[in-house]
């Protein structure tokens, strides 16, 4: 009854890979058309690292719906539970949350994603997510916890490496996702993505995810093909944040100068 497949729980949870575009920058809708064009799984809409309102993200992630692509949307860190509600109401298949460092804070996003008797969200009979049909209310909310409701976590601390098996283990928890650049960074080593310690931290990561039949994800690099090859063949990433919007731009218009400068005869030089 949903409107597109959710992806976490099919071709991720059967092993293969999905593909992720990042937008932070764009609002227009149509830019869900190049993603879907271009052969990506997901749309990842980010409100932590963007200006984004949520009648903006409830657009991208609407089209993307309409596009058969799988919206995930990654809230603010602390929102709360009335911010993360309005985020799933109006089109998310997938809440993400930052900087999770225990057990409890992973049960409480579950909390905040499921209606009852598995977690607290406030129950909306009109759902972007099963294209806002009238349905029996029982229906429609087991249709939403079981397919567009699923939750994930960023591993993005020591901490969070540390408790790692536990935050595995929460009931509800779909997805763990490394941030490459805030989990180096916490490790004082920024960036330094084949540093042994680093590694060693995917690879407990990997671990857990497996251990409890969890969607390993992966965010924050997006040009190391050889690093990429490694968690995905290696340690079993299935989820891959592949590039940025705004990324994009930026790369494409200075290769686009650099390239127009080498032919540039024009340039008076003293």
């Amino acid at each position: 009854m949903v409107l597109c497949e959710n992806v976490i729980y099919t071709k991720a949870s059967a092993g293969q890979l999905c593909k992720a575009m990042v937008l932070r920058l764009v609002t227009n809708p149509l830019v869900v058309q190049f993603v879907r064009n271009a052969g990506f799984d997901v749309v990842w809409v980010e409100m932590e690292h963007s200006t984004y309102s949520i009648t903006e993200a409830s657009m991208l992630a609407s089209a993307a719906m309409m596009a058969g692509m799988t919206p995930i949307v990654r809230v603010p860190y602390q929102c709360g539970m009335g911010y993360v509600q309005q985020v799933l109401d109006s089109g998310a298949m997938m809440v993400v949350f930052p900087h999770i460092v225990s057990a409890a804070e992973a049960k409480e996003a579950v909390k905040m994603c499921k209606f009852p008797p598995y977690g607290k969200r406030s129950l909306w009979l009109q759902q972007a997510a099963v294209g806002l049909r009238t349905m029996p209310m029982q229906m429609m909310a087991d249709e939403v916890n079981s397919m567009a409701s699923a939750v994930g976590v960023m591993i993005e601390a020591e901490e969070s490496i540390i408790n790692v098996d536990a935050i595995a283990a929460v009931d509800g928890v779909d997805v763990l996702i490394v941030g490459c650049i805030d989990l180096s960074s916490d490790m004082g080593i920024p960036g330094q993505i084949d540093a042994p310690k680093f590694k060693a931290a995917l690879k407990a990561v990997s671990v857990a995810c497996k251990r409890y039949n969890k969607v390993f994800g992966l965010a924050g690099n997006y040009k190391d093909l050889d690093f990429q090859d490694w968690v995905i063949n290696t340690l079993g990433v299935r989820l891959i944040l592949a590039h940025v919007d705004s990324n994009l731009i930026s790369v494409g218009a200075m290769e686009c100068a650099e390239r127009i400068a080498t032919i540039d005869r024009t340039v008076v030089h003293n």
